[in-house]
């Protein structure tokens, strides 16, 4: 097994694993996914149509990295949602010391420099879910519509998650943006929104969105605690502390009501599911090296 140096080195080994490339889709991505009006500019077309070949080979190289064990998953719905449960404790990125130390130990300038990464590369879930739910399933679709209108605050501005998280910024006072991004965080949301822009990476957004909510809740509660430790209020680390709770819930119910069904009605999508679940626990792991080398260095 490679040690998380090494992980590093490795990764900067792939051409799509660089600060330049995933920066380069970040920016793009950002571009094309925010509202404006027609573009007259002719060569428009060409560089959408570049990004679209880079974007699904960048997905095809994480792919490529977890088909083997994926393959291995069970496809039977019971059978899987215990292999999907273990994740919490077993997949890649669980349990890393990196949270322990931000609620013991971190200092402010170092919870701010975390959170500034996190922010940067945050896709925003209920966009992520927003685009998944296309043409999906009733019972499915219907669970990522409860889970989207929950991060809406379910119509009440002041509940909605987005708009939580844009608060702490201020709170903190940081500045998240591409430039300033260690790579491994626009990674990790460069990957989330390709799955979920993909139709025919859509079962792999399921099981991405998936195994955020079920490894999301302890990793928040140690973010909390340290926020808690410089002197955050309750008001202000509200949305750490509201996710380590209702995360809970959402994964339960993401199990039963999609995951579940979407496996009884076609066993193969097991297989999409676990990819993408591993995929975004691989994208998570290689965050919490990254800062963990400039943190403790």
């Amino acid at each position: 097994m490679a040690t998380p140096h090494n992980r590093l080195q490795e990764d900067h080994g792939s051409q799509f694993l660089t600060e330049t490339f995933q920066r380069g889709l970040a920016r793009w991505n950002h571009m094309r996914l925010s509202p404006r009006h027609p573009n007259e500019d002719s060569d428009m077309f060409e560089r959408e149509l570049r990004m679209l070949r880079l974007e699904r080979a960048f997905l095809a190289h994480l792919r490529s990295d977890v088909v083997a064990e994926a393959s291995d998953v069970p496809q039977d719905a019971d059978g899987f949602i215990t292999w999907f449960e273990g994740l919490k404790d077993s997949g890649p990125g669980q349990g890393d010391p990196l949270f322990p130390w931000l609620a013991e130990e971190a200092g402010r300038d170092q919870l701010r420099w975390f959170f500034e990464q996190e922010a940067a590369g945050e896709a925003g879930f209920d966009d992520l879910v927003a685009l998944t739910q296309v043409k999906m399933p009733a019972r499915a679709k219907l669970e990522l519509a409860r889970n989207y209108w929950d991060e809406m605050g379910r119509g009440n501005p002041a509940g909605m998650h987005g708009p939580m998280l844009d608060a702490l910024v201020e709170i903190l006072d940081v500045d998240p943006t591409i430039d300033d991004t260690v790579w491994e965080s626009l990674a990790l949301a460069n990957a989330m929104t390709a799955m979920a822009t993909h139709r025919d990476y859509a079962w792999h957004s399921v099981g991405a969105l998936g195994v955020i909510e079920l490894t999301a809740p302890g990793r928040s509660a140690l973010v909390a605690k340290g926020l808690r430790r410089i002197g955050l209020s309750d008001r202000e680390r509200r949305y750490f502390d509201l996710h380590a709770v209702l995360d809970v819930k959402h994964s339960a119910d993401w199990n039963s009501e999609a995951i579940r069904p979407l496996i009884e009605e076609d066993p193969t999508r097991a297989t999409a599911m676990a990819e993408g679940a591993l995929i975004r626990l691989r994208c998570g792991a290689r965050c919490f090296d990254r800062y963990r080398a400039i943190l403790w260095k």
